[in-house]
C-alpha cells in the first residue's frame, strides 16, 4: 500500500512542479495529468501484486505433488514387501513388515508436506486477493482526492 501511495504522490509532485512552470491550464492537460497519476498507481499496484504472487507457486506445487510422492513411496514399499515374499517363499510378518513400514513412512511424509502447503497456499492466496482489493480501493480514493484538491 505504501508503494502505491509513494508512486501516486511522486507523480503528483512531478505534475505540480510542471504545472507551476507551465502557463498552459487547458482541460486536456489536466486529464492527461490525472491519467498519468492513474498509470503510476496502476504500475505500482501491479508490481506489488506480482511480487506477492511470485512466492506462492512453490506452495501450490508442494501441495499438489506431496501426495503423489507419498503414493510413489507407498507403491515402492509394497513392491519391496512382495519382493521379500517372493524371495523367502513365505508371507509372514517378518517378511512383510519392513516394506509396509516404508510405505507408511513415505505416505506420512507426503501428507506432512502437502497439508501445511495447502493451508498456507489458501491463506496466502486469500490474503493477496484482499490486499489487491484494498490497493484498488486506495488508488480510487487517492485519485478522487487528487481530482478534488489539485485539479
Amino acid at each position: 500500500m505504501g508503494e502505491v501511495f509513494r508512486a501516486g504522490y511522486t507523480e503528483l509532485g512531478k505534475l505540480q512542479k510542471r504545472r507551476q512552470e507551465s502557463t498552459d491550464t487547458a482541460g486536456e492537460t489536466l486529464m492527461g495529468d490525472i491519467e498519468s497519476i492513474e498509470r503510476a498507481l496502476d504500475r505500482a499496484r501491479t508490481t506489488a501484486i506480482t511480487e506477492m504472487e511470485s512466492r506462492v507457486p512453490l506452495l501450490g506445487t508442494t501441495a499438489s505433488a506431496g501426495p503423489f510422492i507419498g503414493l510413489f513411496g507407498t507403491v515402492w514399499g509394497i513392491m519391496n514387501s512382495f519382493r521379500n515374499i517372493g524371495a523367502k517363499g513365505a508371507a509372514n510378518l517378518a517378511t512383510v513388515a519392513p516394506g509396509i513400514a516404508e510405505a507408511l513412512v513415505a505416505t506420512a511424509i507426503g501428507l506432512m508436506a502437502a497439508i501445511p502447503a495447502v493451508m498456507a497456499y489458501n491463506y496466502l492466496s486469500r490474503r493477496i486477493r484482499v490486499i489487491t482489493s484494498e490497493m484498488e480501493t486506495f488508488s480510487s480514493d487517492f485519485l478522487n482526492i487528487v481530482r478534488r484538491r489539485f485539479f
